[in-house]
């Protein structure tokens, strides 16, 4: 390299440094001062990563007092420059010396870059065009949002979440029972919401003991970062601002934090988007004295757009109180219970034509006749005509037309989702194991002892039956070695069912941590068996780390002992047995801890072991629950009315000494009630309902589209390749893993989303559902989103030469690719993306000015070129700088075309997609009062913004490859 003083020369490896000078030439070395930072920067002048300024004629230049020049002549005086030509400001000729550009100059335009001889490696340009592309598809893939939770392809789940997850501030009562997952529907919406920028900031009331849960459901399901609010961070968050519910955007915090008037207010002004309440059944109502909880809901659902309820047990508290719960998503609409009374007896004349139809054969005079009332507005001749004499799939197109219509206009379908097992498959059904065993003389001498030393009120003797290890525990003191498990029955028989099934996963649940950890050191010490503890004193990083240590197939561990914590959260359904060490006093809890197997995606019948000590409260509660309740062979929706009403009895009856004719009653009278509820239940379904919630061929349509999606082989290959330019470490891990790592040659500082110390990911569904310490990677993922925002964000791949060897064209013969972006900028509730999200534009000219890209693909025609080591390509582009020009300006005017086309288009989507959401809107309030005027004033407004900024599409130069032919 030559260097002379006062030559501009701009780093190749920090462009951001504006334009230096070259101050000193001192033997091997060169210094360069950037003026715009004040960087001084000494390099070695043989190989020194700096590319000197030249422009040339035609370019448009800056001075340092701030006027413009258009290049005409370069002159070279000693190595320096000077340029003249005519001022921007004054119009006359001036001459500029290279000392006294402007130092802020940046070459961040393409063809700046590429003149002034900063080109990219050909991967870099590979990449950022498939980055481009990528980001395209994503943005226009209506079921991005679906694709990207960890979470199981459950149809009435991701039918619910399609439905709710599209409209604007979704109002909605999920009630889908035990199991079947409200949960997981909730964070698909909210996912959904916050994807489209249809919300911002998200509120979430949850009971203070599910406040951990839905923090690790949200971020290890949905990648979404909730922060937990209580009493102490609202304190701590006051020194960043007044109303510390605005010091973040996604909030999580019990209902119990609220009651504080000042806390409800803060509340009510943080401007939220999106507010979820979980265990909605607890909010109890009536006309005359709602509770504080209620009200306190009410005043937030009156000032949030959008409202998720999530309960279970919809009727739990009275089937007023679930008026009460519509009503607190459409106050207008569920004015008055009586009114809703007789609404709802209607809706058996709906439910009996939708059988109908859904019998899928020639209906009666009278089935035509109720259908043709009920759907009055509507011409609905032909498809009663291809009913009655239509082929089995005409007719079967008509049915589900008319079902469909039926759905849209009448009941509570709009703002009530309930699905039940029975009308939902995948359920593979539970069978309960019992092993009773005697009880040890340790257990009874301790229990005897504690009584002569008056321990043994009525409670305290219930707890000594139920967890007789506890008490022993206590007895031998804090210092004292856990002996109680060398002699336990429970232990013995638990050891032995190990040994006899190595090679099933086995989930042990019991009541206390400290039970769980020494039930692991006896199966240690014992047998050596492999087991993971699982409990409430471990962070989550820990408990993330147990759950995957037994769910690893190969050399993971065969058991997984919980606490009772263990069965709140977490999903082990590729296991199917399951140990009961000892009995929650819950019947809730008793199906939380089933539910961790029970679940949809269980591949087996769900084997339940119940070792227990014969005549103690053990067994009494046990038959409490398997007789009375049915509660391990099904699930029990009332358990928590059966225990609201019985409760009192059996603690009282456990308590005391063993009564076996009180028990017999006890069950008996538990078992009546239970067979009234589920007849009450099975009467007051709602066929429409349940129709309208699991989402029938729709349903199915969106899990077939979801996993050809998860198939997509070119997604993996483009990740692999930004990870591969970005510098990223790349470790197969097998089991369908790949762990990344940060190293100290990537292009960029840092990797949003990617940690110091790496991280495992899969691009498996199902690996990732059973690994939950691995990371899902779909396109939804923010850590792909990141990557691809990095290359095209920067510089990066905007230029590049590369040498095509084809004998059958004229060496030297040049082509110019380029790559043009076209965008409409719009704020993210716009959702522009759904029409014109920023879209590539491919143009590749030959000398001549011809377009080849219709006839040239990308692909092809890359595989055709080798690179170019750079300095012959600055002299190549040095070279043809004049016909460069001249291209590129060509390739500008083709890109507009292009724009106009695509906006046009854009358009035409535009139309079809919100002009139809509309009309079918409009056309449903006329009939169905569940229609919101907001829900059609936002579609309106939407079309109106998306039309604007569509108006306002620009198109620009993202990237430039020059090509030149040289023989073989």
């Amino acid at each position: 390299m030559s260097f002379a003083l006062g030559q501009r020369w701009i780093s190749d490896a920090e462009s951001d440094l504006g334009l230096g000078t070259v101050v000193a030439i001192e033997g091997r070395m060169v210094t360069v001062l950037f003026p715009a930072t004040g960087d001084n920067r000494m390099f070695a002048r043989e190989d020194a990563p700096l590319t000197r300024v030249v422009f040339n004629p035609g370019d448009t230049i800056t001075s340092h007092e701030g006027w413009t020049l258009e290049v005409e002549l370069v002159h070279d005086r000693d190595g320096l420059l000077s340029y003249e030509g005519v001022r921007g400001d004054t119009g006359e000729n001036d001459t500029l010396r290279e000392t006294m550009l402007d130092h802020q100059i940046r070459f961040n335009k393409p063809q700046d870059r590429l003149f002034a001889g900063q080109i990219d490696r050909m991967e870099y340009f590979v990449t950022r065009y498939l980055s481009q592309h990528q980001r395209h598809a994503m943005l226009k893939n209506p079921l991005r949002a679906l694709q990207g939770p960890r979470a199981g392809l459950i149809p009435h789940q991701l039918y619910i979440a399609n439905e709710v997850g599209r409209r604007h501030a979704p109002r909605v009562l999920l009630a889908d029972e035990v199991g079947l997952g409200k949960t997981i529907e909730a964070g698909h919406i909210l996912h959904q919401q916050l994807l489209s920028g249809k919300a911002e900031r998200v509120l979430i009331l949850v009971p203070e003991t599910l406040q951990h849960q839905w923090l690790v459901e949200m971020l290890r399901r949905f990648s979404l970062r909730f922060s937990l609010f209580d009493e102490e961070r609202c304190i701590e968050a006051l020194a960043d601002c007044d109303n510390p519910f605005e010091t973040e955007q996604l909030v999580i915090c019990s209902l119990d934090l609220l009651r504080k008037k000042s806390r409800v207010q803060q509340a009510l002004e943080a401007d939220w988007d999106l507010l979820v309440v979980d265990e909605a059944h607890h909010l109890e109502w009536s006309e005359s004295a709602p509770s504080r909880a209620y009200q306190i809901v009410e005043q937030l659902a009156e000032a949030v757009p959008g409202v998720l309820l999530l309960t279970a047990t919809p009727d739990q508290l009275g089937h007023q109180s679930h008026f009460a719960r519509l009503r607190l998503l459409d106050p207008d609409r569920f004015y008055d219970y009586d009114a809703f009374i007789r609404e709802e007896q209607s809706y058996q004349q709906v439910a009996d034509a939708a059988d109908a139809l859904l019998a899928r054969r020639p209906l009666s005079e009278a089935e035509q006749q109720a259908l043709a009332e009920l759907l009055s507005e509507s011409d609905i001749a032909s498809e009663l005509t291809t009913i009655q004499g239509g082929d089995d799939g005409a007719r079967d197109v008509a049915c589900e037309a008319l079902v469909r219509e039926l759905l849209d206009r009448h009941g509570t379908s709009r703002v009530l989702f309930r699905n039940t097992r029975s009308g939902v498959s995948g359920f593979q059904g539970r069978e309960l194991n019992l092993h009773p065993m005697a009880m040890p003389k340790q257990y009874a001498t301790a229990m005897r002892v504690n009584a002569m030393l008056g321990g043994g009120n009525a409670s305290q003797k219930l707890m000594n039956q139920l967890y007789p290890e506890k008490l022993y525990q206590e007895f031998e003191g804090a210092n004292g070695t856990a002996s109680w498990w060398q002699f336990d029955p429970r232990v013995g028989w638990m050891m032995e069912f190990l040994k006899a099934n190595r090679s099933k996963k086995v989930l042990v649940i019991t009541s206390k941590a400290a039970t769980a950890l020494q039930l692991e050191e006896a199966m240690r010490t014992r047998e050596g068996i492999l087991a993971s503890v699982f409990h409430e004193g471990m962070s989550i990083l820990e408990r993330d780390k147990a759950a995957a240590f037994f769910a690893q197939q190969e050399g993971g561990a065969q058991v997984l002992i919980c606490s009772e914590i263990g069965s709140e959260g977490r999903n082990f359904q590729f296991a199917h047995q399951l140990i009961m060490f000892d009995l929650p006093l819950n019947p809730d809890l008793l199906e939380q801890r089933i539910g961790r197997l029970d679940r949809i995606g269980q591949s087996r019948t769900v084997q339940i072991h119940v070792p227990y000590l014969e005549g103690t409260a053990q067994y009494a509660l046990l038959r409490w629950y398997h007789e009375g309740m049915s509660a391990f062979t099904e699930t029990c929706p009332s358990g928590h009315l059966l225990h609201g009403e019985f409760g009192d009895r059996m603690l009282a009856l456990l308590s005391g000494d063993q009564d076996e004719a009180a028990l017999e009653a006890l069950i008996r009278a538990t078992a009546e009630r239970n067979a009234e509820h589920k007849a009450k239940a099975e009467a007051g379904r709602d066929k429409l309902l349940e129709l309208n919630s699991h989402g029938g061929e729709a349903a199915a349509v969106l899990v077939t589209a979801l996993e050809q999606a998860d198939e997509d082989t070119d997604f993996i290959s483009f990740m692999l390749k930004l990870w591969d330019v970005i510098g990223v470490a790349q470790d197969d891990k097998g089991e369908n893993a790949v762990v990344l790592q940060p190293t100290e040659q990537m292009l960029f500082p840092s990797y949003p989303g990617l940690p110091e110390d790496g991280l495992s990911v899969t691009f498996d569904r199902d690996t990732a559902l059973s690994r939950e310490d691995f990371q899902f990677l779909t396109p939804a993922h923010p850590l792909v989103a990141s990557g691809i925002d990095l290359i095209t964000s920067s510089d990066t791949g905007s230029t590049n030469v590369a040498l095509l060897k084809n004998k059958a064209l004229p060496a030297g013969t040049l082509f110019l690719e380029m790559i043009f972006l076209v965008e409409a900028v719009a704020p993210g509730e716009v959702q522009i993306g759904r029409f014109l999200p920023p879209t590539p534009v491919r143009v590749l000219l030959d000398k001549s000015g011809k377009d080849l890209a219709a006839n040239v693909s990308f692909d092809s025609f890359n595989r055709q070129l080798t690179p170019l080591n750079r300095h012959t390509a600055t002299k190549l582009v040095s070279a043809s700088q004049a016909l460069l020009h001249s291209l590129i300006k060509q390739g500008e005017t083709l890109a507009q075309e292009q724009l106009t086309t695509l906006v046009a288009e854009a358009e035409l989507e535009m139309t079809r997609q919100l002009g139809g959401e509309l009309s079918r809107l409009e056309a449903l309030k006329r009939v169905n009062p569940n229609i919101r005027d907001s829900e059609l004033d936002a579609v309106r407004e939407q079309v109106s913004l998306v039309s604007a900024h569509l108006g306002r599409a620009q198109v620009h130069l993202d990237a430039l490859r020059m090509i030149v032919v040289t023989p073989e």
